[in-house]
């Protein structure tokens, strides 16, 4: 097993959710966490240290959204892309789902979050599986936080997806070309259960989507920073926040 070095990092300052619009917390957030591989590189460390460190940080954000009553918190864990990166640390990626929900379950149950999944997991390890199914079951009478990982996910993938159970069911004659419309889309979606996330939040710098619910992000406010995802912490995911409750969503109105 490889030991990797823990990063205690001191926390500037704990969340205080007295600072924001109470009435005007987002429901739904989305992270593209992104950066893990160059945090590592500018320690000198491998780039597994980095996706190490990003779990501990996914469990800090975990907390600062179920503070403020964030109804579903869904993080971009792994995508269709991702299994064109080097093998040992694809194999370490498939590894981080169970090494995560092994640790964490018992608090996540504790903090009344419930956890669930959108993506190809039929694509994923049978190990990785069972991990992601054990704590969606044990979690599946909470009705707090929804804590939704996108695992070999993506976007396009998503809507082919969509589009040919839409069309299996059209020959089976259970939808007709007259039902088809945007609700009638989303139903066939993955998030199909829940509501279009209000705000996406992409760490590292980068300014794009990268195939990250591309149907559901029509109307998502978007926050881009520098900071690598290991050293995102509660103030930034806060002033994420404050920066959605600051603006005017017009939905195409005046």
């Amino acid at each position: 097993m490889i030991k990797l070095p823990f990063f205690n990092r001191k926390r500037r300052i704990e969340l205080q959710p007295s600072t924001l619009q109470l009435e005007n917390i987002p429901d739904h957030v989305a992270i593209i966490m992104d950066g893990n591989g160059r945090w590592a590189k500018k320690r000198g460390l491998p780039r597994i240290a980095g996706h190490k460190e990003g779990m501990t940080t996914v469990r800090r954000i975990v907390k600062a959204a179920n503070r403020i009553d964030v109804k579903v918190l869904t993080l971009y864990a792994f995508s269709k892309e991702n299994w064109k990166r080097p093998q040992t640390e694809v194999d370490f990626l498939m590894k981080l789902p169970k090494e995560f929900l092994t640790t964490y379950l018992p608090e996540l149950i504790e903090e009344n979050v419930k956890v669930q999944t959108i993506g190809d997991l039929e694509g994923l390890p049978s190990f990785t599986r069972e991990a992601v199914k054990e704590a969606m079951e044990k979690t599946k009478h909470n009705d707090g936080l929804i804590l939704n990982f996108a695992l070999n996910y993506g976007g396009r993938y998503e809507l082919v997806h969509a589009v040919k159970n839409m069309m299996q069911d059209i020959h089976d004659n259970k939808l007709q070309m007259t039902d088809i419309d945007e609700t009638c889309i989303s139903r066939y979606l993955y998030t199909e259960k829940m509501a279009d996330p209000d705000l996406i939040i992409r760490t590292s710098g980068e300014h794009r989507l990268s195939n990250f619910l591309l149907w559901q992000s029509a109307y998502a406010e978007l926050w881009f920073t520098e900071v690598l995802w290991p050293d995102f912490d509660e103030l930034l995911f806060e002033q994420a926040v404050s920066d959605f409750q600051n603006r005017k969503r017009r939905y195409g109105g005046i």
